[in-house]
Parts: structure tokens; sequence; C-alpha cells
């Protein structure tokens, strides 16, 4: 074979080769294809409390005793709650730090 036609054969298997390679990329699709319409748009619900259920609401006085009330902290992995309050468990499985006398919570603590 002569220089001149292995020219011509090596820079056509280059071309080739460099067609092929963007022609991957120009198949591809996009990052988001489906513009945005996700199928698992989901939102997670921590419960219907109807208000009260924030830091300086007041809870309703079901919580305020009986099965609600957490004793045991510890177990629980809750620091010590400071004095004239403690914990309480919602429905959902958050830990409410609530003051004993008023029902005011002082925060809330997402269940893990």
């Amino acid at each position: 074979m002569k220089k001149s036609s292995m020219k011509k054969s090596l820079g056509t298997l280059v071309i080739c080769g460099a067609m092929m390679m963007a022609s991957g990329s120009l198949l591809a699709q996009s990052y988001d294809h489906d513009h945005d319409n996700h199928p698992h748009h989901e939102m997670y619900d921590r419960g219907h409390q109807e208000g009260w259920y924030r830091q300086g609401g007041r809870v309703p006085d079901d919580y305020r005793h009986g099965n609600y009330i957490v004793s045991d902290w510890h177990r629980e992995h809750l620091r010590p709650p400071p004095r004239g309050y403690h914990y309480v468990r919602s429905d959902n499985g958050d830990f409410l730090l609530v003051a004993v006398t008023t029902g005011v919570i002082a925060s809330i603590i997402a269940s893990h």
C-alpha cells in the first residue's frame, strides 16, 4: 500500500470513528426528557393536627395525661426535659416537649 493511500484510509477511519462517537450523544435523551412529569411527587404528611401542632401551640387535654406522656425519655434517646416540662408522644410518633402546667409546646422532635 502506498503512503498516500494509507494516509487516506487512516484519515477515513479517524473521521468515521469521530462520527460514530458523536452519533451516540445525539441519540441520547436529555437529562430531564419528561419535562418534570415525574410520577413520584410524594409528600409526607405528619398527620392531621388541626392547627395546634406547632411550636407555641397548646396540646389538647387528651395528650396531657395517660399513654401519651413519655416517662422513660432516656430509652427514647431524648435529653432530660427541663424542670416544669415533659415529653408527649404525638399520634404520628413525634415527641413534643410540653410545659406541664400550660400544655404549650416548647419544641417538636421528629421521630426516628
